[in-house]
């Protein structure tokens, strides 16, 4: 029988092999106490912006699953670096929260990615020129589709289908405006429509045609449902893979959350909303193929499958998927002489724009779904048409009792005098869109008046005085997805081809359009408990910018993105 002595020999000898054999901690890390966790990442020797008033700026940031475990200085994160803990040396660059676009419509920007792009075309030569390439690739008697165009950058002569008829005799043609609100068709297409000199406008849409009655191809709003029936639907797979293109898109430019309005014109009907919902972004969150976070808004009559939906499994379906609540519409759009104002067009003397939504249906339909707690969303481009919706609002308040309910408007672009004061006093958020005032701006003053146009056209500044919650996007496809142009377009207030900002009083600080795209975005759809600032608790969705100077970025506005993360992981460009 072996000794005690030699029994206890051997296993201290067997400990010091066991300790000899563990991996060697880098001399400056501790192993954390028991009480600390181990942070996943840590990002260090940054000019990290929050967001957060609590602690505005600091230089270092803990990340644990997916959510931010301490924030502040490198020295106060030692206890949680430990072993697999990695770091993240920025050598001072600049840091902010992901960036949430506050209205898109994602899966149309992807498949507008797959089809005839006609967006900053200039002339009537290079529209019919990638018209006449899309048809050279067709198979014939397949419908063209695809869009963007818009007829203010050629000097405002509206497209006709003569213009493309010749070079597509064999293919139907169908191709939106850039705001989603008019469409123009070719011959092929009137005809398989059915639409003639008798042909009379739907309720809430325009049949444009010439003054001895023929079609001239364009259609306003409701029209375009006359072809919807035709319009082939796009596949699943074509949807999937659009999402694809359009969430890697999003990640190239820091944008990490998307408030997503469903697909628009061409071939977009209510039921696509829930078939995307079902087929497409059900399907890529059980697969694993989400990689941006996605808040979802459904067509307002539908409001009952959403609060069924809702009742079942709750706002949050996942890390992935939020649903939102209801959307509808109040007018059309600005470009296309359709949204609704108090006074007519300056250079149209008959037309006050078009009400494409019968006002007591939207009331009663806002008032069912309010009733159940669903968030509403209305589409508001003009004074008229903004006012109308907040008097809904305000009746709706007055039945239903006050409640923490962040009724939106979508666009708020051209608001009559006092209406940001009732937006103000009615807590209505104003979901709107910088980077349209660069399109706006060289065709308002003629569609408007100066006058008009400068008093009440994107009143950034003026919602802020009164006291108004901004939330800033792109409307993808409408305009680029692309928060830092959208941040500088904000301050700067400077189009294309200008040397002077148009109507600089409006103009916004830095830290008000950084805002506008976290924070205040995040409290817009009730998503604020979980993103919109660089905070303890809160998903570690984050964007690195190529800039070392804060002052810089203040006075300038601009920068470019370096890195996108999202849960703590970098998600653009490729694996850290």
């Amino acid at each position: 029988m072996k000794s005690p002595l030699i029994l206890v020999s051997a296993s201290v000898a067997l400990v010091l092999a066991i300790l000899a054999s563990l991996p060697r901690l880098n001399p400056k890390h501790q192993w954390p106490s028991w009480r600390s966790p181990v942070a996943d990442l840590v990002v260090k020797n940054a000019k990290i912006y929050t967001i957060d008033e609590s602690l505005p700026f600091a230089d270092s940031m803990a990340v644990r699953n997916g959510r931010i475990l301490r924030i502040g200085n490198y020295s106060s994160m030692q206890d949680i670096v430990g072993y697999g803990t990695k770091e993240l040396d920025l050598r001072g660059k600049i840091v902010v929260p992901g960036f949430i676009d506050s209205h898109v419509h994602l899966l149309s920007g992807g498949l507008q990615m797959m089809r005839v792009d006609l967006h900053g075309v200039d002339s009537k030569a290079e529209f019919t020129r990638r018209v006449k390439e899309a048809v050279r690739n067709a198979k014939q008697g397949s419908w063209v589709l695809g869009g963007g165009w818009n007829n203010d950058l050629w000097g405002g002569e509206l497209p006709l289908a003569s213009w493309i008829d010749d070079i597509t005799p064999y293919n139907p043609v169908f191709l939106y405006r850039m705001d989603g609100h008019m469409s123009l068709a070719n011959s092929v297409a009137l005809k398989l429509a059915g639409i003639t000199k008798s042909s009379e406008d739907p309720n809430g849409g325009t049949i444009m045609k010439t003054t001895s009655g023929e079609p001239t191809g364009l259609l306003f709003d409701s029209a375009v449902e006359i072809f919807l029936p035709l319009i082939p639907e796009v596949s699943v797979e074509e949807r999937r893979e659009a999402l694809q293109k359009a969430s890697n898109l999003a990640l190239m430019r820091g944008v990490t959350t998307v408030v997503d309005f469903g697909r628009y014109f061409p071939g977009a009907s209510v039921k696509h909303s829930w078939e995307d919902f079902s087929e497409v972004y059900q399907w890529a969150d059980l697969s694993g193929k989400m990689v941006i976070r996605v808040c979802l808004f459904f067509p307002l009559d539908t409001w009952s499958r959403l609060r069924d939906l809702i009742n079942n499994v709750g706002h949050t379906m996942s890390q992935w998927i939020y649903l939102g609540g209801v959307k509808a519409f109040a007018d059309g759009s600005l470009g296309s002489h359709s949204a609704l104002f108090y006074e007519p067009y300056a250079d149209e003397p008959d037309n006050y724009g078009l009400q494409v939504t019968d006002p007591e249906s939207l009331l009663n339909l806002t008032l069912a779904s309010d009733k159940f707690g669903l968030q509403v969303a209305i589409h508001a481009i003009g004074d008229r048409a903004n006012d109308l919706i907040l008097d809904v609002y305000e009746s709706v308040v007055s039945r239903n009792g006050v409640r923490d309910r962040r009724f939106r408007i979508e666009h708020a672009q051209h608001l009559a005098p006092g209406t940001p004061a009732r937006f103000g006093k009615l807590g209505i958020v104003a979901s709107v869109q910088p980077e349209h005032l660069l399109v706006d701006a060289e065709s308002v003053n003629k569609k408007l008046g100066i006058d008009r146009a400068q008093k009440g056209s994107y009143l950034f500044q003026s919602l802020l005085d009164s006291n108004v919650q901004l939330a800033f996007g792109s409307d993808w496809p409408v305009v680029d997805i692309n928060p830092l142009g959208g941040i500088k377009t904000a301050m700067k207030r400077i189009p294309p081809s200008w040397d002077i900002a148009w109507v600089p009083s409006e103009s916004i600080s830095l830290n008000d359009a950084l805002k506008a795209y976290t924070l205040s975005a995040a409290r817009a759809c009730f998503l604020d408990s979980d993103l919109g600032s660089l905070s303890p608790g809160k998903l570690a969705d984050f964007v690195i910018l190529s800039t070392y100077s804060w002052d810089d970025f203040v006075a300038k506005g601009s920068a470019s993105i370096e890195a996108t993360f999202v849960g703590g992981v970098k998600a653009y460009p490729g694996n850290l």
